[in-house]
């Protein structure tokens, strides 16, 4: 039972069975977009937290952990200095944010279907986009990511992509396909890299990362899962990066030292070297369960996250 110690509290449910449990001071923002439930909440542990469909996707206190862990591998895993960039999601624009502290970029396109939250992250959460909307490398645009990719001709050196995981069947599950994936590839310069968010990483709960890695593995030469823990979460979370070129896990912590340190400027407060291997590094059973898993994801037979 919770004492509720005079505070309102939200409960996440991660998932069908556990969950995780945040104060709340006040509610900031509570809207129904014309694609999902919004809210910002000022919760007592994390500060702000934006909150979609009922799951946060990041907090205040936290979100340089997640930000960093999702943009900052794909930095050094290129063989060249990067010019152009894409992120798909990000609606808070702290993943465009971290893509713009490469001092070599010099066009970066945000593509976010939600106008609507992303209007609300502009107003209500400038601590976590301080100002990445207003630089002028920056071009936001509110459509369908997979419209866009299958539109557009241009070539992106690092495309990031930052999108919930698909909660019901919808536009959302044609961006975790193979076939997506394939148009991501197309999209990328010759030695590209796409870094993504995969989902929970716990033990029981690997079904999504390893479905994804597993269909990854069939478009790029290199598919590379990676995790961090983020504490707003409550679990630890997956990332993936895809590339053309460089292998991270070959990397060593000095390379990524000296590279972060030429193509990222300002504060960084969590990527580098050591946390580069640790990373990448996957224990043995999400290892084994990525080996195991024969789930491919297609147009026909899209996944979604229960």
């Amino acid at each position: 039972m919770i004492n509720p110690r005079n505070h309102k509290w939200f409960f996440e449910a991660t998932t069908a069975v556990e969950g995780h449990v945040h104060a709340i001071v006040r509610t900031i923002v509570s809207a129904q977009t014309k694609f999902q439930q919004m809210e910002i909440l000022d919760t007592a542990s994390y500060g702000k937290c934006l909150v979609l469909d009922g799951r946060i996707q990041s907090s205040q206190a936290d979100e340089f952990i997640y930000h960093e862990a999702l943009v900052h591998p794909g930095l050094p895993a290129l063989d060249a200095e990067p010019n152009r960039a894409l992120v798909i999601g990000g609606g808070e624009g702290a993943t465009l944010r971290e893509v713009l502290k490469c001092p070599t970029i010099t066009r970066a396109v945000m593509v976010d279907i939600d106008d609507e939250v992303v209007a609300l992250c502009r107003e209500h959460l400038p601590e976590m986009h301080r100002g990445a909307f207003d630089d002028p490398r920056a071009e936001l645009r509110h459509e369908d990511a997979r419209a866009y990719l299958e539109r557009t001709d241009e070539r992106f050196d690092l495309i990031v992509v930052d999108l919930v995981e698909p909660l019901e069947e919808g536009p959302a599950c044609m961006l975790f396909t193979g076939e997506f994936y394939m148009l991501v590839r197309e999209r990328l310069s010759p030695k590209g890299v796409m870094t993504m968010q995969a989902g929970m990483t716990k033990v029981g709960e690997l079904s999504f990362f390893t479905a994804v890695h597993r269909t990854l593995e069939q478009v790029f030469p290199i598919v590379a899962g990676y995790q961090a823990f983020v504490s707003c979460f409550g679990v630890p979370w997956g990332f993936i990066l895809a590339s053309k070129g460089i292998d991270p896990r070959q990397q060593t912590a000095q390379t990524i030292d000296r590279l972060c340190a030429r193509r990222i400027t300002g504060p960084v407060e969590y990527w580098g070297g050591a946390a580069h291997l640790h990373s990448f590094n996957l224990p043995k059973f999400i290892s084994e369960a990525v080996r195991q898993q024969d789930r491919l994801i297609t147009d026909k037979h899209p996944l979604v996250v229960s």
